[in-house]
């Protein structure tokens, strides 16, 4: 099918991927690039979807992804040594927002893989990892990005839209931004100090108090993505789960 009155190939070459497959409607992104890489897809391989009735996000959370309201893609990375789906989740999360930057919308992540615009969850990324061993076979990188308001407005009203803050923005000239960044993204095993800097300057919860898992002020990433806290005990880590602020 076209995207936006695209066709895949069109797609393919402005976007410089590999492979661009766009469909009208699937459950989740993420599982036609899981199948896709099963089956030899290269690096770089792209998967749009119009509409996903199956949308994920982190913790099994439902990612509410209506039709022609906002881009839904998943985009297939494989790295050359083990990659943590948590440190790429930073990674990915930081091309979100250099993306909104130039689009000229002042963006913060809040760990571990939301893209916030004043206060309200503008975009999301999702990693699901495949191993056969130690050795990481493929990453599939799911993001979500609220375009403009569905027309029958199902979707959570904490939920911010693009086109509020850029109303003339579409969604293939946000992924002619996008993806190019997607194909650079470095490899390294861990967060690396530029984007810990990157990260702590866009952080969400830089200062606020944390009430769970840890009782403490957020303080930044460590190399692992890991978010720290400062307890009474020190600094200690959050790996994952929710956390809860006061």
């Amino acid at each position: 099918m076209s995207y936006d009155g695209l066709s895949p190939e069109e797609l393919a070459c402005r976007l410089r991927t590999p492979s661009c497959l766009t469909l009208a409607k699937v459950t989740s992104t993420l599982d036609i690039i899981h199948e896709m890489a099963a089956e030899g897809a290269p690096a770089g391989t792209l998967v749009l979807a119009d509409e996903q009735v199956a949308g994920r996000g982190r913790l099994g959370r439902k990612w509410s992804s209506p039709p022609n309201s906002g881009i839904w893609l998943s985009y297939l990375v494989r790295p050359s040594h083990p990659l943590e789906g948590g440190v790429l989740a930073i990674r990915v999360g930081l091309a979100v927002l250099s993306t909104l930057e130039e689009i000229g919308v002042e963006a913060y992540i809040k760990w571990p893989n939301d893209v916030v615009v004043s206060g309200r969850k503008l975009a999301g990324v999702l990693c699901e990892g495949r191993w056969l061993g130690m050795a990481t076979q493929w990453v599939a990188v799911g993001v979500g990005i609220n375009v403009r308001t569905p027309a029958d407005r199902d979707i959570d009203q904490q939920a911010a839209m693009l086109a509020e803050f850029a109303p003339r923005i579409t969604r293939v000239s946000v992924l002619e931004r996008l993806v190019p960044k997607l194909h650079t993204m470095p490899h390294e095993p861990t967060v690396m100090e530029e984007e810990r800097e990157r990260f702590d300057a866009h952080d969400w919860f830089a200062g606020k108090t944390v009430r769970d898992p840890l009782h403490g002020s957020a303080c930044g990433i460590d190399g692992d993505g890991a978010l720290l806290v400062r307890t009474s005990n020190g600094v200690e880590r959050i790996l994952g789960g929710s956390v809860v602020t006061a």
